[in-house]
């Protein structure tokens, strides 16, 4: 049975291997709601097209710039019931860890703040210009994010938050770049160690490149938030 919501992609040239199906959220930032729904969306796709290794993967950006990034992490502490996931880390995530570390400079505070930080805070009730009152988020959340992966590779693709730096191996890639990179990687049209499937630069739809796959879609600034699913060697799409 074909589900009814899937958008039709296209073929990559990349493929996983049979018998496996990744859904690849992009930045969901602080949209609880929309991720809850889209979480919705992929089990109805899963039952509707059963496969033996579902895998469910966010791609980082789970926090700021939104009222509810204290949800979204919530959510991912109980993903949905029966499909194995993982998350990614985004730039946004570890802005937040520097800015609550123990030892956090007032540098990385400011930073953090300054990129949606504030809005973060206040999704747990606490207020930004209080420090005392940042203990308000759960150790249990900061633990969710510290465990959150640089990187997962799979078949022929690569899924990571930002990018990669073109001309250098995977295990060669540096950790910033995979949290912060947009140029040289978003024009690059040569060769890449994969298939990058990557949130952290929106644009109006997926797009589909023969070197990356880019998945955020601006949920955070009103657009729909966006699923990759990949099969074989096809990318087809979920959004709400």
């Amino acid at each position: 049975m074909a589900s009814k919501r899937l958008i039709p992609g296209a073929t990559t040239q990349a493929f996983l291997p049979e018998g496996l199906r990744i859904y690849a959220v992009g930045d969901s930032h602080r949209c609880a709601r929309h991720l809850a729904a889209l979480h919705r969306l992929i089990l109805d796709d899963l039952a509707a097209r059963p496969i033996a290794q579902p895998c469910l993967i966010h791609l980082g950006d789970h926090v700021d710039r939104g009222p509810d990034s204290a949800g979204v992490l919530a959510m991912l502490a109980a993903p949905p019931a029966g499909l194995p996931s993982l998350n990614l880390m985004g730039n946004h995530d570890q802005m937040m860890l520097d800015a609550l570390a123990p030892d956090a400079t007032a540098e990385a505070v400011e930073l953090w703040l300054a990129n949606g930080g504030a809005a973060t805070l206040e999704s747990y009730g606490a207020r930004a210009r209080e420090a005392r009152s940042w203990n308000r988020v759960p150790a249990a959340h900061l633990d969710l994010l510290r465990a959150c992966r640089s990187h997962h590779a799979a078949g022929g693709y690569v899924f990571v938050h930002a990018g990669l730096r073109p001309g250098i191996a995977l295990e060669q890639q540096q950790r910033m770049d995979m949290l912060w990179i947009r140029e040289p990687f978003l024009s690059w049209r040569g060769p890449m160690p994969a298939v990058v499937v990557h949130g952290h630069t929106p644009a109006a739809t997926p797009e589909i490149l023969p070197h990356r796959i880019g998945l955020d879609t601006g949920a955070v600034f009103g657009g729909p938030l966006t699923c990759g699913v990949l099969e074989g060697a096809r990318v087809d799409f979920l959004q709400v």
